[in-house]
C-alpha cells in the first residue's frame, strides 16, 4: 500500500468512528429516528467527501485531528442529501450502498426526518468542534451555501426540472470528436447542473480543511480550483459508471439514469468523449495542485482513484 493510500484508510477510519460518535444523540432522541439516521450515515461508503476535507488539512500542513468535525459535518451534510434524493418525489430510488434506501427501510416520514436532522446536525457539530469561533462560523457559512438554493439544492431542482421535461440529450453525438452548437448549448446546460449538485460539495469540502488548516489565500483559489475539476470528472465517471458498472460491486442500481431518461455526459457525449473529458479534467485537478509540491500528492492520488474507480 502506498503512503496515500495508507493515509486515506487511517482517514476513513477516523471519519467512520468520529461519525459514530456524532450520530449518538442520546436519551431525547426517539429510537426509530436514530436507528434511521445511523442507518444511512453509517452505512458502508467511499467517504470521498470528507476525506477531501482531511486531505486538504493535511496538504495546508495540519493534522488530519484538526478537521475531523468539518469532515464529518459535510458527511452529515451528503447523507441527507441521498436520503431525500432517494426519494419516490425525487429519484426514487430503491437501493443505496448495497441496502435499501433509508424510506424503503424507515418509511418516507421518518426519511425526511433523518435528513432534517443531518443536516442540522452538521452544522451543530461545527458550531461545538471547530476554534476559534471566526473560523467555525466561516466553515457554517460556506456549507449552508454549499447545500443550498445556489448549489447543491438548486443543481438538483434543475436536473429535476430537465429529467420531467424530457431533456435527456439524446444521442446526438455518440463517440463524435466534435460538439454540434446545441451540444454545446446542452453540455454547459449539464456542466452548470453537476457544478452546483456534485461540485459544490466538493469544493466546499477542500474549503473546510483549508480553513480548519488557516490556508492562505493562494491555497483556498488552488483547492477550489482542484475541486471544480474533481467534482466534474467524478461525475462524468459516475455517468459512465451507470452504463457500464456492476451493481454487486457498486452497491447502487446501475443504469438508473440512463433508464428514467435523464440527460448525462455519456447519452450526450457518447463514451469514448466523456472519458476523454474526464481524463483532462484530473489532469487540470493535479495541475492545480502546484502550489502544494509534495504536500499535495495525496489529493493527486486521490484525483487519479475518482479517474480510475469500478464503483
Amino acid at each position: 500500500m502506498s503512503p496515500a493510500s495508507d493515509y486515506r484508510a487511517q482517514a476513513i477510519h477516523q471519519i467512520n468512528a468520529a461519525l459514530d460518535r456524532y450520530s449518538d444523540f442520546g436519551d431525547g432522541c426517539p429510537a426509530a429516528l436514530r436507528e434511521a439516521i445511523r442507518y444511512s450515515l453509517l452505512a458502508p461508503g467511499k467517504r470521498l467527501r470528507p476525506q477531501l476535507v482531511l486531505l486538504a488539512a493535511q496538504a495546508c500542513g495540519a493534522p488530519m485531528e484538526f478537521a475531523l468535525p468539518a469532515a464529518c459535518a459535510v458527511e452529515m451534510v451528503h447523507a441527507y442529501s441521498l436520503i431525500h434524493d432517494d426519494l419516490p418525489a425525487m429519484d426514487d430510488d430503491a437501493i443505496r450502498r448495497g441496502q435499501p434506501t433509508c424510506h424503503k427501510a424507515f418509511g418516507e416520514a421518518l426519511a425526511i426526518l433523518a435528513g432534517d436532522a443531518l443536516l442540522a446536525g452538521a452544522f451543530a457539530v461545527i458550531a461545538r468542534e471547530i476554534r476559534p469561533a471566526q473560523i467555525a462560523l466561516q466553515c457554517i457559512a460556506d456549507l449552508s451555501e454549499a447545500a443550498g438554493a445556489t448549489a447543491l439544492v438548486g443543481g438538483q431542482a434543475d436536473d429535476l426540472a430537465n429529467e420531467r421535461a424530457g431533456r435527456t440529450g439524446g444521442t446526438k453525438c455518440p463517440d463524435c470528436k466534435e460538439e454540434t452548437g446545441s451540444i454545446k448549448t446542452l453540455l454547459a446546460e449539464l456542466e452548470s447542473i453537476h457544478h452546483r449538485k456534485t461540485g459544490a460539495m466538493f469544493r466546499v469540502a477542500l474549503r473546510l480543511g483549508g480553513l480548519v488548516a488557516k490556508a492562505n489565500p493562494t491555497q483556498l483559489i488552488a483547492l477550489e480550483e482542484y475541486g471544480q475539476h474533481i467534482g466534474l470528472a467524478f461525475q462524468i465517471t459516475d455517468d459512465l459508471l451507470d452504463i457500464a458498472g456492476d451493481a454487486l460491486a457498486g452497491g447502487d442500481q446501475v443504469q438508473k439514469e440512463s433508464h428514467r431518461g435523464k440527460m448525462t455526459f455519456p447519452t450526450l457525449l457518447g463514451v469514448g468523449p466523456s472519458r476523454r473529458r474526464a481524463a483532462d479534467l484530473i489532469g487540470l485537478a493535479e495541475t492545480a495542485l502546484r502550489p502544494f509540491g509534495e504536500a499535495g500528492k495525496s489529493l493527486t492520488a486521490l484525483a487519479h482513484a475518482i479517474l480510475d474507480r469500478t464503483q
